[in-house]
């Protein structure tokens, strides 16, 4: 199989926030993009909804950005979230 390089401008964040995401499952960038990659052209569509969830919307980010570092300057109360496997 002959390889090609596709270069894909990006968001110098955005591409940070990938690799992190990327490392906790084990693989890097270029393998996460080639399985994007082999599952749309295998399946001729986009194998996950795109959609806009309102939690990641700017200001709701900018709340919880804002809280922790309210937080961390010993500001506030935390609280212990139920985690979904002790339900």
């Amino acid at each position: 199989m002959a390889l090609t390089t596709v270069n894909i401008p990006m968001d110098s964040e955005l591409k940070a926030d990938m690799e992190a995401v990327c490392k906790e499952l084990g693989m890097d960038m270029i393998t996460a993009f080639t399985i994007f990659a082999v599952k749309m052209a295998r399946e001729h569509r986009i194998s996950f909804e795109v959609s806009v969830d309102p939690f990641y919307g700017k200001e709701n980010i900018a709340h919880l950005k804002r809280s922790i570092a309210a937080l961390n300057e010993g500001r506030g109360e935390a609280h212990d979230l139920a985690d979904a496997g002790d339900e």
